[in-house]
């Protein structure tokens, strides 16, 4: 039953996040309530707060943050926690570009080339709403906060360098995200996460 519920849960939160992207494309993001979102959701405002906490959360809320630390475990290898966050960077592409098997993590385009699908047309948002950008960067806070007692092991980083790396980590990932947007997401996000924190991953291995 405990499962049951969970996948329930996951639904919901799939699908208010939906309908607020569909409501922040038509209107603009400041231009949208919480209240707005609930009732195209078809659910309560209380729903829509416990869930994502704030508007921005909506966009920013993503399945890591209900990941458990032995699921976070799992997907990262300490001895290579960059190559471990570009596969999970192209397993989250080929997910969010649909149901029609893996993708190029480029989304779809509407007919004047917009994006109408895919990780851009969310992550859009962190780099063009102050607020948003201010939610993804807590996100990313937190997440290093969760990741860095995970890189400490036996004859490897301290914890005071552990947490040094694990925020090295995330925000050189935002860094990436950011340049891939810049660059008008023409390729996978994770082929510039690959590339920008190649350095990164040298250290790390020396």
């Amino acid at each position: 039953m405990a499962g049951l519920r969970e996948q329930w849960r996951r639904t919901a939160i799939r699908t208010i996040q939906e309908r607020a992207l569909d409501l922040f494309d038509e209107r603009g993001f400041g231009a949208v309530t919480i209240e707005e979102v609930a009732a195209a959701a078809g659910v309560s405002a209380s729903s829509v707060y416990r869930y994502f906490g704030t508007k921005e959360g909506l966009v920013v809320a993503d399945e890591f943050d209900t990941l458990s630390t032995d699921a976070i475990a799992e997907l990262l290898d300490p001895a290579d926690p960059v190559g471990s966050l570009v596969e999970v960077v192209r397993r989250y592409e080929a997910v969010q570009d649909g149901p029609d098997g893996p993708g190029d993590g480029l989304g779809d385009r509407a007919g004047d080339g917009s994006r109408t699908a895919g990780p851009w047309r969310r992550v859009r948002y962190f780099f063009t709403e102050p607020s948003v950008r201010a939610a993804a960067l807590a996100t990313l806070d937190r997440a290093a906060a969760r990741v860095a007692p995970l890189l400490e092991r036996d004859g490897g980083p301290g914890p005071a360098q552990a947490r040094v790396l694990a925020h090295a980590l995330a925000f050189g990932y935002f860094a990436a995200l950011e340049t891939w947007h810049d660059d008008g997401g023409t390729r996978p996000i994770a082929e510039y996460v690959a590339e920008g924190l190649a350095p990164l991953r040298r250290v790390w291995s020396a």
